[in-house]
């Protein structure tokens, strides 16, 4: 399943890159999407009510988000694309650009990384596009992660007890 993104969604964007589905992410003008959507077989993901419906009625897949917030959004797009709720480090994409993720030892980020960070940390993962090669570890960072994935799995919950 691939993902098409438009601008006003970023963030969304990312997460769902974390979660390791490919979200392309673009800010180009509303045909522009739905031609480069219809060409790559993506589903446009908008908040925009007039470029889902017209993307609706060129017969391009497209998902109107209405979440309020990252966690109702995660969680409405789990529900509607039966998707997963959870950060496979083995299938996670970089949030930036969207590329595969590869563990990489320890001693090859020396340098590339704050001291502290590499003296704290063990594991580490490097995004595989050349242009990138964002450097990821499960900092500080993972908690704050970890409660939004944990508030939209809630949602889903319980919208399912609502039914």
């Amino acid at each position: 399943m691939k993902f098409l993104v438009d601008g006003m969604l970023g963030k969304l964007a990312k997460w769902l890159r974390l979660m390791g589905y490919d979200a392309k992410y673009s800010i180009f003008p509303d045909k522009t999407l739905i031609i480069e959507a219809a060409k790559e077989n993506r589903i446009l993901l908008t908040s925009d009510i007039a470029l889902y419906r017209e993307a609706v009625a060129r017969g391009i897949e497209a998902y109107l988000v209405k979440g309020k917030n990252e966690a109702e959004r995660i969680a409405e797009l789990a529900e509607k694309f039966n998707l997963k709720i959870e950060v496979n480090v083995e299938s996670s994409r970089c949030p930036l650009c969207g590329s595969l993720l590869r563990k990489v030892e320890k001693m090859l980020v020396k340098g590339k990384v704050p001291n502290q960070t590499f003296n704290f940390y063990n594991d580490f993962w490097v995004c595989i596009n050349q242009n990138c090669r964002k450097i990821y570890w499960q900092g500080s960072h993972w908690k704050k992660i970890n409660e939004v994935l944990l508030q939209a799995k809630k949602l889903t919950v319980n919208a399912k007890k609502g039914k």
